[in-house]
């Protein structure tokens, strides 16, 4: 005999009610008309009328609807599609008054809205009254101490799981089953249910690893990177004009790596800023003058990458993300519905913006995948969320948690950052004689492609045009910007190789001051130029200065191109100060004088950039857990052997690692390692540049211990862990060692008149800063 349950009375009552409710409905509504439709045929209804003589109801009313799919109530679902059917049909000829339009319409949705409600009834009551294998029970919310998220995540999914079509698509009904369902497997929240058979999803295995392979065709990776946008095509004219050069780089990092087994990356590169979404201004601006260092750069990541043989994907649109990531249709509210098909994603902030919102829990799981490609760089006081909101860094850009060194940079100004960079054109040796026999003496070019550049700057112009003819290369579509003095000779906007002979011959390229580090400055200086900047006092930074507002570094910027002052320097580029006219004067006459070689810094060569992405690709991990330091132990001391893991240099206020230290695995290597301490009020990255060094973030952790202080004959009172981006320091007032609490905040860039900070220097290879000498 069939039993039934007692609980199946209350859906087939409201089935009946549903019948009454339609039934009624349809009475009312032929009342309402009344005798508005006596015109019509006799065998005609308001469900059937013709549309330009056609009839429109009869397939409309067995469309399927969304809703009644998966409730499955035929009576719901016939009102709802009757009166789908009827809204879209065309109006007849003779078309009823407007009123009456109105009233049919309010009427429909009234019919409508009670449907869906009942709808709503039923599916609750059917699915929270399913029984599935033969237990009751079984989908009330787990209360399991590992999940404490469970039961709020379950009253979110009760109340807002039709916010978003991806529930559906993972196949969220609206019962609580469903939802249990949906939080073990899909989402975390909640316990695995025993009731589930668990092996029904196969454990998806990673690729094999595979050798990756040097390669110079540079034909598929033009295809890749498509059409249809200004800065795409600018990208691939650079890619092309650059092949030739990228081969022979390959060639020889090839040689130097031979005896190396390099793993092939599968890689992600989504531009995010070329997007129609985030409103891509910079392809409008391409031919008008606009900045191109951006695109610069992301060429040249792009060749890198495709000539060191990894695999790779290019996405310039929503739409190719959402394919190649495998997001779930709906807004992004969801995981993805798979594992992440690649070992790195390379973005910059609007395409980790875009992901947050379509990638759901998704990106928290695998940020650790992701580099941001990020011009001007991002400290970890900004970056490290709680602490930002705290102590008042939290600005539009950072924020977002990740390890420092994921963001990457386009000059090695912030050590707390990884150095990409871009790469500047090399000469042969014929082109280089050629340069410096054809060098005009008194020519200079100025840098500055928009006229808004010009303004306020004649005073200095007027000197400079006393010894030499003043070139500019401004943009203008019909007649001559009248910010350009009537003494320069304007070219307008020149392409690249133009540029490139202009420079040739040009003695002297001048900076305004803006933009800010862009890489002109260094193709000129490649090119034979003396580049004459000006000096910032006091420097630009956050605090003074309405462009860096807002960005998320402390950075103080004491010319236009700190990179070009700092690591070049002089002869090839001299900073002054503008605003003072004899010091100009005499600046310019000196110039006049020197004879000067082309320079291209090696991390700037095709090889170089090469040599340091590689080492990025094969070495950089952000997701493997790292083994706590010191072992075992959570007090901030040392309990190995020797007594203490460091060793004083000869002659020298500086530690080393210990030799015959306990090995551990770290990139740097801890043989690069030199400890010292700053000044009070000094920050980690200039009390090691003081010392010849680069600041190494990625070794704060083998310092933040108790013994760093005795090995620099600091005297600890106390010891306190705290969330302090200036930590490890000690402090003299107090007596005081402080030591970081939390990883993400470890720093070379900050400073305090009250702390001496305890910094982890390291070497680094000639001419590579971003890489010590055994990195490699």
């Amino acid at each position: 005999k069939r039993i039934v349950s007692k609980h199946c009375f209350p859906a087939r009552l409201l089935e009946i009610f549903v019948v009454g409710i339609g039934f009624f409905s349809l009475c009312f509504l032929m009342t309402s008309l009344g005798g508005q439709f006596s015109a019509k045929r006799p065998g005609d209804s308001p469900f059937t009328m013709r549309a330009e003589g056609k009839p429109c109801g009869s397939h409309v009313i067995t469309a399927r609807s969304p809703v009644t799919t998966v409730v499955g109530n035929e009576q719901a679902g016939n009102m709802l599609r009757a009166r789908r059917g009827f809204l879209d049909c065309h109006q007849p000829a003779d078309r009823p008054p407007i009123g009456l339009v109105e009233r049919i319409q309010a009427i429909a949705q009234n019919m409508s809205d009670m449907a869906l409600r009942v709808e709503q009834i039923l599916q609750r009551s059917m699915a929270n009254n399913r029984v599935k294998d033969g237990a009751l029970g079984q989908c009330e919310t787990p209360k399991d101490p590992r999940y404490p998220d469970c039961p709020s995540k379950m009253d979110w999914m009760r109340a807002r799981w039709t916010s978003d079509p991806c529930y559906a698509f993972y196949g969220v009904d609206g019962s609580d089953c469903s939802f249990l369902v949906y939080l073990s497997e899909v989402e975390w929240f909640c316990p695995p249910l025993a009731w589930r058979n668990q092996t029904a999803t196969p454990t998806l295995k990673p690729p094999p690893k595979r050798q990756a392979v040097f390669q110079s065709e540079i034909g598929t990776l033009l295809e890749q990177v498509g059409t249809g946008k200004e800065s795409l095509s600018f990208m691939k004219r650079r890619i092309r004009r650059m092949a030739a050069q990228w081969a022979s780089a390959a060639r020889r990092l090839d040689d130097k790596l031979r005896a190396h087994w390099r793993e092939q990356k599968r890689i992600l590169v989504h531009v995010g800023f070329l997007t129609e979404e985030s409103g891509d201004v910079f392809s409008p601006k391409v031919l008008k003058g606009g900045p191109l260092g951006e695109m610069v750069q992301w060429a040249d990541i792009l060749t890198a990458l495709h000539v060191l043989g990894h695999n790779l994907k290019i996405s310039v649109s929503l739409k190719e993300l959402h394919g190649f990531l495998g997001v779930p249709p709906g807004r992004g509210s969801c995981p993805l519905t798979g594992p992440l098909p690649f070992d790195l994603i390379y973005t910059d902030y609007h395409g980790l913006q875009q992901m947050k919102q379509h990638m759901g829990l998704s990106l928290r799981k695998h940020k650790c995948h992701i580099r941001v490609i990020d011009t001007f760089g991002t400290e970890p006081a900004y970056n490290h969320e709680e602490y930002a909101t705290l102590h008042g860094y939290r600005t539009n850009w950072g924020y977002w948690n990740l390890h420092g060194q994921q963001y990457m940079t386009m000059f090695p100004h912030t050590p707390d950052n990884s150095f990409m960079g871009f790469v500047a054109e090399e000469l042969n040796e014929t082109e280089r004689l050629n340069i410096q026999r054809n060098k005009v003496n008194n020519m200079a070019v100025v840098y500055g492609k928009e006229a808004s550049m010009w303004k306020g700057k004649e005073k200095f112009l007027t000197i400079l045009h006393r010894y030499m003819d003043i070139h500019g290369t401004v943009y203008f579509e019909t007649q001559r910007p009248p910010e350009v003095p009537a003494f320069v000779k304007n070219h307008g906007l020149l392409p690249q190789q133009e540029l490139q002979q202009l420079l040739r011959k040009a003695k002297l390229f001048i900076g305004f001051g803006f933009p800010y580090e862009g890489p002109a400055p260094l193709e000129a200086i490649a090119n034979g130029c003396i580049f004459l900047q000006p000096k910032f006092n006091p420097p630009h930074s956050s605090l003074n200065h309405e462009f860096f507002r807002g960005k998320p570094t402390s950075r103080k910027v004491s010319s236009q191109h700190p990179y070009a002052e700092q690591y070049i320097g002089r002869p090839h580029v001299i900073t002054i100060d503008f605003n003072n006219s004899e010091e100009f004067d005499a600046t310019i006459r000196e110039i006049m004088r020197i004879n000067v070689e082309p320079l291209l810094p090696y991390e700037y060569t095709c090889e170089g950039m090469l040599e340091r992405v590689h080492a990025y690709v094969q070495n950089q991990d952000f997701c493997s857990p790292q083994a706590p330091f010191p072992p075992v132990n959570s007090s901030g001391a040392w309990l190995g052997s020797p007594p203490s893991p460091f060793m004083l240099l000869p002659n020298s206020s500086i530690l080393t690692w210990a030799a015959n230290a306990s090995f551990y695995t770290a990139w740097p290597p801890l043989s690069a390692l030199r400890l010292l301490a700053s000044s009070e009020g000094q920050s980690c990255v200039t009390a090691c540049q003081s010392a010849g060094l680069i600041c190494e973030p990625a070794l704060y952790r083998f310092i933040n211990i108790k013994e760093a202080f005795g090995g620099l004959d600091f005297q600890c009172e106390g010891v306190e862990f705290e969330m302090n981006h200036l930590f490890p320091a000690f402090s003299a007032e107090h007596a005081e060692c402080g030591l970081q609490q939390d990883p993400l905040l470890f720093s070379c860039a900050g400073s305090s008149a009250k702390y001496q900070r305890l910094c982890p220097c390291r070497d680094y290879r000639n001419g590579q800063v971003a890489l010590c000498r055994d990195c490699l």
